[in-house]
Order: structure tokens, then C-alpha cells, then sequence
């Protein structure tokens, strides 16, 4: 057969050489492409360090303003709280012409560090922090987060017209420069930084703040139902007077009215009214605010999802001081082991060990010498403890209805034995509610102790009894006393609490039946009341809580946070009290009476008050342990 090469074969030879040498010049254009993309990202990184450095020669100098260095106690009642301090009406030079005449305005110093990072040693601005939290946070969209971890990074992102200071637990203004507060404590108006931007540039105005409370978290179609409660309860309406001037009305005069207002966070009407309530409550990651940090994107259709580590970078179109870290970076390992294993590994820069783990590798002074090992007190220092579910489930009342019942698996419970072989000796057995260091908490009330003999007779009183020898507990008609304990995976120390529990109950002839859980699925379990009792924890966000969120019989219904269904008509009534009365030392004999009827009643069985615990590298620099907690918008990287 003769093989010949033709025209049409030449023709199609010298298209797949032309095809070949496309293909080479592209590769070749793409590597110079990424060279210069590299280079240019590497000159945009060398700028950006020394814009830093010029940034912070110039904002340094003089050390800025802040709190004193001995504050108080933690829980002391304050010589003259921000609602009480008294400084003139009309200052030099301050234009009070937006306020009410007659009523003195209370003008604040702008918020700065508490501790200046940029006079430390080894300051150098730029780089990224980690933290390796305990469990995922559900979602970071304001207002619809539930979970303390949600909320970490929502505090970061979405700033709050006042906040309380880090040394004296004082109110002061963020976003507001100044307000006014009705001395009947009716109303409150709140002046706006002229200078205040959201993260986009625009302005934050009276308008903002307005629609964030009435058209977000009182509009009945988005699931803020918690703030719904708590907010919705204090404050009557919110009315813009003029751009950045606007003013809350209280429906009564209320000993946490400055709180709730000047905490509320508002959020950029341009932004969320476009997003329907449907969406807002179908979204993880749509969370936008004034903060010094915010979210790397906003696209609504690829927001961050709890599947993806959480990255927080610098907002530099932030309004007030700029944080030195250029990124703060959350990451999840729910185990307690890998956990410190990516701690110690360098995944991450902190971490909240557990009890055993803290007074383990304290102990080894080579591990001393390269991490900061925090061992503290704070206003947030939580209450751990199983709530029992004193109503129904699924239709059916549990055996905790009983107040009887709650008294016994308290006295069950050898709490001080708890503290020892748990948690490694760190942290003091409960009586309640209040912080022990708080003013709230009668210094008269002690815990109850561990006394299974009369547990047993409480028991006998409300009907278990062992009515056949068999050593278990059966009610008068033959079922067995049986409940399911929910704790939340992830840690050693809920399962040995677990265990725990499991055995005391199985000595007085009770059977409780573990039943672990991903924190994820927390949320709907708690609101639907899906449990007989559960591990629960409690932390504070302010130096005086207000109880009505978790304990008043209101706080059932709408999901709220009264998660037991507790209802204690002396109790309500004490709540009602307390929040009423604007005198600091009545409102406290309040509490203690609240504090007493709970101590009766046993809705939760409290096990023990936390001290925060920290690992933090040792080449973060500026870590501080104040009477508020961390703040970690004062971290910075050491240079080096």
C-alpha cells in the first residue's frame, strides 16, 4: 500500500504544532503571570508591614488613656457606676444642643486598649492569631448565634454603642460618644460618633440602631427569639431624634435598662433589610458590623458554613483604634486530647485545657517557661451543672417535677469528691446561680451537702421506694425510677461526669441512662425541652446578671432560655423585685432572697464554679487577665 503525505496532512500537522506552541506560550505566560502576581503580593505585604510600623510610631507617644491598675474586688459594689457618675451637663468645646435640657449628659472618653500593645516589647503589627475551640459554633449571623463560641466572634465583628471595661467593669461608650439617662430611668439618649463606619465605610446612624431593634430582633419572623426576650422585655421602642442622635424608651425602670441599650449591637440596615427572614435564618455566616474586625466575604450564597475553620481579618475601615493582628483564626477539635496535641504542635495559639490537663503540664516547668499557663477569676466565670427538666417531655412530666425528687439528687451527689477526681482539684463546689465573689450571693448560704441517707428518706417521701428487694426505686405502680443524663461529646470531663452521676444513682437505686451528644444539636434539644436532665454550663456578660433570662416562669415559653421549666411563683416575684429596684443594696437582698428560694427548690443541681483556664503561646504578646476576661483585639504577634 503506498504511503503518501499529502496537502491535507500537512495542513493538519501544522495546526497541532500551532496547537502545541498555544499551549507552551500560555504556560509560559501563566508562570509569568503568577511571578508577577507573587511579587506583587509579596511588595502589597512588605507595604502593608511598614505602613504598620509608620502607623504605629505615629499613634504612639504618650500612653493613651485607661483604667485604673487596682480596681476593686470582683463583685463589689462600685463607688459610682457609669449610671451614677456625675460629670457636668455642658463640657468646654462639646455641643449638647442634641440633648434633652435639664438632664446632665454624660460624655465618654474614646475607647482605647486597656493595655497598649504598642508600647510592649517586641510590638510589631500584622500576623495571625489561632484559637482551637472546645465545639463548632453553630453560626456567627448576629442576633440568631446561640452558642458562647458564635458569640466570640461576634463581639470581634459587630460593636455595641457601650461596652464594660476590661479593669473596673465600668459601662462605657464605643459607639457612643455620649447619652443622657432619665434619673426615673425611663429613658435613655445615645449620641453616635460622628467618625462611626461600618466595616463597608458607610455611617452608623440613630436609623441603624432603630431598625435593628424593631424591624430584626422584634420582627417575630427572624429566630432572635432569645434577644427577642431578653431586649424585648426592657426597652418599649427605640426613636431616631436626628442622623446620630436616638433615644430608648424603657417599658419600666428597670436596674439593667443602661445594660440592655447600650449593649445593643447595631447592624447595617443597607446590608441585612436586603436579605429576607427566611434567608437570615437559614445563614451561618452573614455577619457584618462597626467592629475592629469583620468577615473576609459577604457573598450570601458562599458564607462561611460551620464546616470550614472561621477567619476573621482586620477591618481597615475601622473607625477607632486599629487591633494589631492582622487575622484572628477559630479552628474546632471537640476532643480534649488532639486538642492539646494541636495546641502543643503549633495548630494553634490557644486553647482552654481541661482541669486535669491545666494542673498536669503546670506542673512541668519546661512546658512553664514556653506558655502562658492563666489560671483566673472573671466576671464570665461559669457555673457548671444538670439542669432538671421540672416540667414536661414529649407530654409527659419527668420525676423531677418533684421538688423532693431535684433535693435528693443533690444530696446523691458527692460534689467536693467531683472537684477532686474530675476536675483535679480546681474550682469550688456551687450554691447557685450568682458567681460566689458576686454581691447577688448570700455569703450566709452554704452548699448542700452530700447526705445519700437523706436523700433516700426525700425519695421514700415522693413515692420511690424498693418495693420488691431488688435494689432498684419503683413509683406505686411498679416503673422503675429510670431518667436519661445529656452531656455533650467532645470532652473526658463530661463523660466522667456521666459516669459519675450513672454511679451515685445506680448506689441509691436509680438508673441514669447517658446519653451523649454533638454540641450542634444542642440547640434544638434545648428548645424543644427534648431531655430529662442535662449538663448544662453558665457564664455571665456582665458583672450583674439579670436572672429572669433563665430562671423567671416568663422564660419558658417562645423557647426561651428556662430550658427546665422551673416555675416558682416566690421566685418570679424576687426576679420581679430585684429588677425593679434602682437601689444597689436593696436590689442585692432581692437576689438573696431569689438565691434561697432556688436553694429550696433545686431546679438545677449546681456542681461547681469554673475558673477560666488558658494556654496561650508564649510568642503572643499583650495577654492580659482582666476582671472582663481576654481581649484578644489587644493580642499582637512578637516580632521574632
Amino acid at each position: 500500500m503506498e504511503n503518501r503525505f499529502g496537502f491535507k496532512d500537512f495542513v493538519q500537522l501544522l495546526l497541532l504544532v500551532a496547537l502545541l506552541a498555544s499551549v507552551w506560550l500560555t504556560m509560559v505566560q501563566k508562570d509569568r503571570q503568577w511571578d508577577e502576581v507573587h511579587a506583587t503580593n509579596t511588595r502589597l505585604g512588605d507595604l502593608e508591614r511598614s505602613l504598620g510600623r509608620i502607623e504605629a510610631r505615629l499613634e504612639s507617644g504618650p500612653s493613651l488613656p485607661s483604667a485604673p491598675v487596682n480596681p476593686p474586688p470582683l463583685g463589689a459594689a462600685p463607688a459610682a457606676s457609669a449610671t451614677t457618675s456625675t460629670p457636668p451637663a455642658v463640657q468646654p468645646g462639646r455641643d449638647d444642643s442634641w440633648a434633652r435640657p435639664g438632664v446632665p449628659v454624660e460624655w465618654q472618653e474614646p475607647w482605647t486598649f486597656a493595655t497598649d500593645p504598642r508600647h510592649q516589647s517586641g510590638f510589631e503589627p500584622g500576623g495571625e492569631f489561632t484559637e482551637i475551640f472546645e465545639a463548632r459554633p453553630a453560626k456567627v449571623t448576629p442576633y440568631i448565634q446561640t452558642d458562647v463560641y458564635g458569640r466570640r466572634a461576634v463581639d470581634l465583628v459587630a460593636e455595641a454603642l457601650g461596652a464594660y471595661d476590661p479593669k473596673t467593669l465600668r459601662l462605657r461608650g464605643v459607639l457612643a460618644e455620649a447619652w443622657q439617662l432619665d434619673p426615673q430611668g425611663r429613658w435613655l439618649r445615645v449620641k453616635i460618633y460622628e467618625r462611626a463606619r461600618f466595616s463597608d465605610g458607610e455611617p452608623v446612624t440613630a436609623e441603624d440602631v432603630r431598625w435593628t431593634f424593631h424591624d430584626f430582633i422584634m420582627n417575630p419572623q427572624i429566630e432572635a427569639q432569645r434577644d427577642r426576650s431578653i431586649i424585648g422585655d426592657v426597652i418599649d421602642k427605640v426613636e431616631v431624634i436626628s442622623e446620630r442622635v436616638v433615644e430608648f424608651a424603657f417599658k419600666d425602670a428597670f436596674f439593667s435598662n443602661l445594660d440592655s441599650a447600650l449593649t445593643l449591637a447595631p447592624l447595617p440596615r443597607h446590608f441585612y433589610e436586603k436579605i429576607t427572614p427566611a434567608e437570615i435564618n437559614k445563614s451561618t455566616g452573614l455577619l457584618m458590623g462597626a467592629g475592629p474586625y469583620k468577615m473576609p466575604s459577604l457573598d450570601q450564597s458562599n458564607q462561611w458554613t460551620p464546616d470550614k475553620p472561621l477567619v476573621l481579618v482586620r477591618n481597615e475601615q475601622y473607625w477607632g483604634l486599629k487591633c494589631p493582628l492582622a487575622t484572628i483564626r477559630f479552628l474546632t477539635i471537640n476532643d480534649e486530647q488532639p486538642r492539646l496535641v494541636a495546641y502543643r504542635n503549633g495548630e494553634g495559639d490557644m486553647i482552654t485545657p481541661s482541669s486535669p490537663q491545666f494542673a498536669t503540664l503546670t506542673a512541668d516547668p519546661d512546658f512553664v517557661k514556653n506558655n502562658q499557663c492563666l489560671n483566673w477569676v472573671n466576671m464570665r466565670s461559669g457555673n457548671a451543672g444538670i439542669i432538671w427538666n421540672c416540667g414536661p417531655r414529649n407530654g409527659k412530666l419527668t420525676p423531677f417535677n418533684d421538688r423532693r425528687v431535684r433535693l435528693a439528687m443533690t444530696l446523691l451527689i458527692d460534689r467536693p469528691k467531683m472537684i477532686r477526681d474530675i476536675w483535679a482539684g480546681i474550682g469550688v463546689v456551687s450554691k447557685g446561680s450568682f458567681n460566689p465573689d458576686s454581691p447577688g450571693s448570700d455569703p450566709e448560704l452554704q452548699p448542700w451537702p452530700y447526705d445519700p441517707a437523706r436523700a433516700r428518706d426525700l425519695l421514700g417521701q415522693a413515692g420511690w421506694e424498693d418495693r420488691d428487694g431488688s435494689g432498684t426505686l419503683k413509683d406505686k405502680g411498679g416503673n422503675p425510677f429510670v431518667f436519661e443524663f445529656t452531656y455533650f461529646t467532645g470532652g473526658e470531663i463530661a463523660q466522667r461526669i456521666a459516669l459519675f452521676l450513672h454511679d451515685a444513682c445506680q448506689a441509691a437505686g436509680i438508673r441514669a441512662i447517658p446519653r451523649g451528644v454533638d454540641w450542634s444539636v444542642g440547640d434544638p434539644i434545648r428548645k424543644q425541652r427534648d431531655f430529662d436532665a442535662m449538663l448544662m454550663a453558665w457564664g455571665a456578660n456582665a458583672p450583674e446578671s439579670d436572672p429572669k433570662q433563665i430562671f423567671h416562669t416568663d422564660s419558658i415559653k417562645d423557647q426561651g432560655d428556662n430550658f427546665g421549666q422551673w416555675s416558682n411563683p416566690e421566685a418570679d416575684r424576687f426576679i420581679d423585685l430585684g429588677r425593679k429596684e434602682l437601689n444597689f443594696d436593696k436590689r442585692m437582698q432581692d437576689w438573696h432572697q431569689f438565691e434561697r428560694v432556688m436553694h429550696e427548690d433545686q431546679p438545677y443541681t449546681w456542681l461547681r464554679v469554673a475558673p477560666y483556664l488558658r494556654f496561650v503561646n508564649i510568642g503572643v504578646g499583650n495577654v492580659h487577665t482582666y476582671r472582663k476576661g481576654l481581649e484578644p483585639w489587644e493580642f499582637f504577634r512578637r516580632s521574632g
